[in-house]
């Protein structure tokens, strides 16, 4: 495979078999080979352009297991930058792997780079950002907007495939990675041996009023807390602040960086004050985290977040080709079906107000990402894995997920947060993760 890299094989839309080129010492990375994937922009060729994808791959080619191939998440976030945590996401797998990461299209260099959008949501799903903004990214985007969907990354990871010259991939996805893998596997089912889907967001898509998310508040607070007295605080908090996205986006983040709730900024301390009509520290905290969540697009793309999940997803106004006028009105119907309950401990304007919602609404019509035939199965042995305090992806999708996949299993970390393989404290998610591995096929 060395050889295939130094030759730098040829590839473009023109025909020829994929190739690497450039090939050269990943810079802060021994023992990885950075190069370069040419791409076609549209894999279908009806329009021309090529995109030029950063691809890492470790030097041991004749690996006894094969190629892992770790994805990362976002959409937004690049993976050759994931180098610098390949130790912490896999262990004993990096001696029996030829462990590869790139750059998904419209992430690291190659960012679509919207500075009004990016400036508003930064790294944040759920952070609203203003509906003019929104605009603003998609006319500068243009007809290209329609090309970075998951199909399209899909259709990449098939020429990396090729390129890399096997047949077989193990595939490791992180949060939206788990989405393209999942993907990737029933496109290419023959194609993939093993799948690793940590922090896992369903394949069918979410329509994202929030409701599973807030479920996944309810039962975190009450482990947390040991009982249901954080969740009326909270209710209460975002009753009294009228800050329920806010306060979403917040305890979202917080269960990335700190899944315990408590070692950070003792966040039930903060909302029973909230509740109590003493909201200046709550209050506080989302200014920080809104700090925290500042980000430059090479890092995490919001440009290229809204044109792959606005086309991906489908949501109460319908896909992303519904003209924009009547959406609101779409919307506002599906909240209002729904019980004050179901919101619970947060309520309708947040349903309305979050990110996922205010990034799509006003996103110009643009062709669909076609979806896989509803309930299809993943036909590939898979290991999930999740933490149950995560409420970036809960584990209630965790679990729709593993209702399609009949050959895997979950395996839950209590405590964990987001991203278990690189951040969680405890091991289990880890051991899990290199038992599936380098057990039997």
């Amino acid at each position: 495979m060395l050889a295939l890299l130094a030759a730098g094989a040829c590839g473009s839309a023109a025909g020829r078999a994929p190739g690497l080129t450039g090939s050269h010492p990943c810079a802060g990375a021994t023992g990885f080979t950075c190069s370069t994937l040419t791409v076609p922009l549209d894999h279908s060729g009806r329009h021309p352009g090529t995109l030029a994808l950063a691809v890492a791959a470790a030097d041991n080619a004749k690996a006894p297991r094969g190629v892992l191939l770790l994805l990362t998440g976002g959409p937004g976030q690049p993976g050759v930058p994931a180098l610098a945590r390949v130790s912490n996401i896999v262990g004993a797998e990096q001696q029996a792997y030829r462990i590869v990461v790139f750059d998904q299209r419209g992430t690291g260099a190659g960012a679509l780079n919207c500075p009004a959008l990016q400036a508003a949501m930064g790294s944040s799903d759920l952070s609203p950002p203003p509906a003019g903004a929104v605009r603003a990214c998609a006319a500068q985007l243009g007809g290209r907007r329609q090309f970075f969907g998951t199909d399209d990354v899909v259709a990449d990871l098939e020429s990396l495939r090729r390129a890399l010259g096997v047949d077989q991939l193990v595939v490791d996805g992180i949060s939206y990675g788990t989405f393209v893998g999942e993907r990737y596997a029933l496109a290419h089912p023959e194609h993939v041996s093993k799948l690793v889907l940590d922090s896992v967001v369903p394949h069918e898509g979410e329509t994202d009023l929030g409701l599973d998310e807030f479920r996944g508040a309810r039962r975190v607070l009450h482990d947390v807390c040991g009982g249901d007295a954080c969740t009326a605080d909270l209710a209460a908090a975002v009753r009294k602040t009228g800050k329920g996205p806010a306060i979403f986006d917040a305890l979202t983040l917080e269960s990335i960086v700190d899944p315990s709730f408590r070692s950070t900024f003792d966040l039930p301390r903060l909302l029973h004050l909230a509740a109590g009509g003493k909201p200046l520290e709550l209050l506080q905290f989302l200014g920080v985290a809104r700090r925290w969540e500042q980000t430059p697009a090479p890092a995490l793309d919001q440009g290229l977040h809204a044109s792959a999940l606005c086309a991906d997803w489908r949501y109460p106004w319908g896909d992303s080709a519904v003209p924009v006028p009547g959406r609101e009105a779409k919307l506002r119907a599906a909240v209002a079906r729904h019980s004050v309950s179901d919101f619970y401990p947060f309520d309708r304007a947040t349903a309305l107000g979050n990110g996922f919602i205010r990034q799509c609404l006003p996103w110009s019509p643009t062709p669909p990402t076609a979806l896989p035939r509803r309930g299809a199965k993943l036909q590939v042995p898979a290991l999930l894995v999740n933490g149950d305090h995560d409420l970036s992806t809960p584990l209630e999708w965790a679990r729709k997920e593993l209702a399609l996949a009949p050959k895997g299993k979950l395996v839950v970390v209590h405590g964990a947060g987001h991203s278990v393989q690189s951040r969680a404290v405890s091991d289990a998610g880890r051991r899990a993760v290199a038992a599936f591995l380098l057990g039997g096929p």
